[in-house]
């Protein structure tokens, strides 16, 4: 005889299990309707597959760091190309449910496959070109850190450049036309790392985030090389532009211009569309709202006096 189906929990009367399904049925279906307009519903995207992507493609990229112990000479390069021909399998599946989203009435389902091949292909051969701004990343937060003792402490370690391994593969993704998958990436960074890095800001060579806990960078910043920045930063966006309906105008560059070898420090916020010149510094705490020339030093204002008595000062 055919064993019976294993019995199912006994539903509790007390909290009508059958009553809050089909509410949330309900909900969900107005939902559906007005997101794909009564279409059938499409595959979404898996976090699940991007993070186990992610995980493969950062093996494959420091293999000796993030691959499997024992490796050697002889079988690293096997390893590499094992690793990173499934995960660019599993990445054009991916690929291929983000682009289904945006085609809901079905007229281009049957270029879809070829559009996510080329994407996964231009994004693979980008890879090498990752890797070697990933190494400047890592080689300037070894001299721009005198607590780094390897270049394996700071690879194995530091989660700035956790973060920026993420966003280096998350921000040519987005360049490529599958920002939903970028996001995935950036938001599985910023809940290892505590660094929120938006997949659309671009970052020029030998970027630093030091200690890097509450850093902000978002959508459309723009940061050159040799920038290095500390904990609690925000570059983010003065204000935001509405309609005659008063909903938020989406796009446009409303992020901070971050010049070649600029420091900014240790909870500094700079917001708006403005220019932070080359080689300047901008200290600790610091509200900035305005651009500032090349070599520029912004500190706090200082207290007129040094010390206070009976309240003075408050």
């Amino acid at each position: 005889m055919p064993q019976s189906a294993e019995p199912r929990v006994a539903q509790d009367p007390a909290w009508d299990l059958g009553g809050i399904v089909a509410e949330l049925a309900g909900l969900r279906t107005i939902s559906q309707r007005r997101r794909y307009r009564g279409r059938p519903l499409p595959e979404l995207p898996s976090r699940e597959a991007v993070a186990g992507v992610v995980d493969a493609l950062v093996a494959a990229l420091y293999p000796r760091h993030f691959g499997p112990s024992g490796l050697s000479e002889d079988t690293l390069d096997v390893f590499v190309a094992d690793t990173i021909e499934q995960a660019l399998r599993r990445l054009r599946r991916e690929v291929g449910r983000e682009l289904r989203l945006n085609d809901l009435d079905g007229a281009k389902h049957a270029e879809i496959d070829g559009q996510a091949l080329a994407i996964v292909a231009d994004f693979a051969h980008d890879l090498p070109r990752i890797r070697a701004l990933l190494d400047s990343d890592i080689r300037a937060a070894f001299d721009g850190d005198p607590a780094a003792k390897t270049l394996d402490e700071v690879v194995f370690c530091y989660p700035g450049v956790a973060a920026m391994i993420r966003h280096r593969l998350a921000h040519r993704l987005y360049a490529l036309g599958v920002p939903m998958l970028a996001r995935i990436i950036a938001e599985i960074a910023h809940a290892q790392t505590g660094i929120d890095i938006h997949p659309g800001a671009t970052i020029g060579e030998s970027f630093f985030i030091d200690h890097g806990t509450g850093v902000v960078i978002g959508e459309t910043a723009r940061i050159g090389r040799r920038v290095r920045l500390y904990q609690a930063v925000t570059l983010g966006a003065k204000r935001f532009e509405t309609d005659a309906q008063g909903r938020i105008v989406k796009g446009g560059d409303r992020h901070p211009i971050i010049e070649d070898d600029v420091v900014i420090y240790a909870g500094a916020t700079v917001l708006g569309r403005v220019t932070i010149g080359q080689g300047a510094q901008v200290g600790g705490g610091v509200w900035l709202t305005r651009s500032v020339p090349p070599g520029s030093v912004i500190t706090q204002a200082r207290a007129i006096a040094d010390s206070f008595e009976n309240g003075g000062g408050i």
